[in-house]
């Protein structure tokens, strides 16, 4: 399905995929305004939350719920009013909806019934860190929240580890310190890293310093570890994609034979001196040529 539009009026029908502030209600476009009082209906991440919201701005616009554990009924109903011309409106608790929040398998549903999916673009999280780090944003990976079981965390962290791109994640204040001390251990102490916590709201911290650095800046001051983070990871240097010694890869092919590849990669890493990440991505490219 293509759909162009360049008319400012409000479509019906339609849905529109409204941004809200992340912290500063200054944040709100005007746009965004507009919409939220034009449409017919507000499907919000949670009701409460955004009634304030609405409070603010004083939009009248009925909310109903829509949030990850909804079901297909919410995304019926909302079809259901598509199907009587009406306009809907989508919005998380901060922020642009999809974006590590609910609406994905919404806007899939909206889209195949050939009703028009509109952007009313704006805050995001992830582009407000970026453009403030000082890391490099030519290129940048979204990896979300990571696992929340720690091994499930460094699994994920592992097969990252020679990621070029800068590396952006999402954390809560539950798992801050652990997440960052993971990444320690996995990307290395010495990796550039930067802590954004807060974004636009009252106490918004930046603090830049190595991997190691930020593991203690964190212990420093219990109010650090409060709050909603961005964590940003300076890519791998290309040294890290250098190819394995002959001798390296000898010994993970013949360790592969009897050992799992995490077992594998480990142990030749011990007895070579290689990096195990390179060993294991190697491992990786070997397993899918057998294939």
């Amino acid at each position: 399905m293509t759909q162009t539009f360049t008319d400012t009026t409000l479509i019906r029908p339609a849905l529109y995929v409204v941004a809200t502030p992340i912290g500063n209600l200054g944040d709100m476009s005007q746009r965004a305004v507009d919409t939220l009082k034009s449409v017919d209906l507000i499907a919000a991440e949670d009701t409460r939350h955004s009634a304030r919201l609405m409070q603010h701005y004083a939009i009248p616009t009925r909310l109903v719920s829509y949030h990850e554990h909804s079901g297909s009924a919410r995304e019926d109903a909302i079809l259901r009013a598509l199907d009587e011309g009406k306009a809907v409106a989508l919005i998380s608790d901060a922020g642009t909806p999809l974006i590590s929040d609910p609406g994905y398998g919404l806007v899939v549903r909206v889209r195949a019934a050939s009703y028009p999916v509109l952007p009313v673009p704006g805050a995001s999280a992830i582009t407000a860190a970026i453009s403030a780090a000082g890391l490099p944003s030519d290129r940048f990976s979204f990896e979300g929240f990571p696992p929340h079981k720690a091994s499930g965390r460094r699994q994920m962290y592992e097969a990252l580890a020679d990621e070029q791109r800068t590396l952006v994640f999402y954390e809560s204040p539950h798992r801050i310190s652990e997440s960052l001390a993971d990444m320690a251990q996995v990307f290395g102490g010495e990796r550039q890293a930067v802590i954004c916590r807060e974004l636009t709201k009252t106490w918004e911290t930046i603090h830049g310093d190595s991997l190691a650095g930020l593991c203690d800046w964190l212990q420093q001051d219990d109010n650090n570890r409060r709050g909603e983070f961005v964590v940003l990871v300076h890519g791998a240097a290309k040294a890290a994609q250098l190819a394995l010694s002959a001798d390296a890869e000898r010994a993970l092919k013949i360790l592969l034979r009897e050992l799992p590849l995490k077992q594998a990669a480990a142990l030749a890493a011990e007895i070579t001196g290689s990096k195990k990440n390179a060993l294991y991505k190697r491992g990786l490219e070997l397993a899918d040529t057998a294939s």
